[in-house]
């Protein structure tokens, strides 16, 4: 009998709508699908309501995932595709989600689903994603002003943490918690490069380091890193994160301790917002089909 090995890289998948909210015979029911990197997210709205939504594991087939997304999102609903009247597809395979009507950016997709996450006061928006980071700046309806992505490199991502979880067979999860649970903070990881970071951790380990101390090291190495690309498009408050990484309390509490500001807070899923966006634009873009057409 052989037994399966722990993946402690992943997340939980899941998917949630409102019971209490009946989508037949509404005017608008629209949808929004970011196919990242690492993970996958469908949100359905009803009447520009948040109704349903996914959150899984981006496989390696994006128009597949997509369905996936959708799929089971919509379970449970009584909804089909074919009820819905417009979708936006966005994020890292934004072009290959197969039943989208319209194909927008991330960065504007984050934007404004930060604005219905957080509220209108929000300026500057972080998305610490699987692949990479990216640093918004938005007006009081969601718009982008100005925007900065960090290089494609694993360290500062959900796929460097990943990693990091699989060496020290620490569930993802739980990350966070452990990383802040140490006496005193230690000096974080010097290397950036997630390959090289690796190898020095497993070299702390072996000179007797905790495994909640290497956590703490390589969250506070993330969220350095992290701060100093938000210094390079300066923040702007309100400020939010967004993504997979916000989860990870090691990692946002450092953040906010290095900007000396304190982050808003959400009842949203934090992962949601590129899909979220994408369903709100599909209102706007269904409304604006409607009204040209009479």
């Amino acid at each position: 009998m052989t037994t399966a090995t722990k993946e402690y890289w992943r997340w939980k998948e899941y998917n949630w709508h409102d019971e209490t909210m009946d989508p037949k015979g509404a005017d608008t029911i629209t949808a929004g699908v970011d196919i990242g990197s690492v993970s996958s997210q469908a949100v359905v709205m009803v009447n520009g309501e948040l109704y349903a939504y996914s959150n899984m594991r981006t496989g390696s087939d994006s128009p597949d995932s997509a369905r996936k997304a959708m799929n089971w999102a919509l379970e449970g609903t009584g909804l089909k595709p074919d009820d819905i009247h417009y979708t936006v597809g966005t994020g890292y395979g934004r072009v290959n989600v197969p039943f989208a009507d319209r194909a927008i950016t991330e960065i504007a997709c984050h934007a404004r689903g930060g604005n219905m996450m957080y509220g209108s006061t929000v300026r500057t928006i972080l998305d610490m994603g699987g692949q990479d980071c990216k640093a918004i700046h938005c007006d009081e309806r969601g718009k982008v002003t100005n925007f900065l992505m960090n290089d494609k490199c694993a360290a500062g991502t959900g796929r460097g943490m990943e990693v990091f979880a699989d060496l020290l067979n620490v569930s993802i999860e739980d990350v966070g918690d452990l990383s802040l649970a140490v006496d005193e903070e230690p000096p974080p990881v010097s290397s950036t490069c997630v390959v090289f970071a690796k190898s020095e951790a497993s070299s702390l380990l072996r000179e007797g380091w905790s495994t909640n101390r290497v956590l703490a090291a390589y969250c506070s190495a993330m969220a350095h890193r992290v701060v100093s690309l938000l210094e390079r498009i300066g923040v702007e408050k309100d400020f939010a994160i967004t993504g997979g990484i916000a989860k990870n309390s090691g990692v946002a509490t450092r953040l906010e301790k290095e900007l000396n500001l304190v982050s808003l807070k959400s009842k949203y899923d934090t992962q949601i917002a590129g899909a979220l966006g994408g369903a709100l634009f599909a209102k706007a873009l269904v409304e604006k089909q409607r009204k040209k057409g009479g």
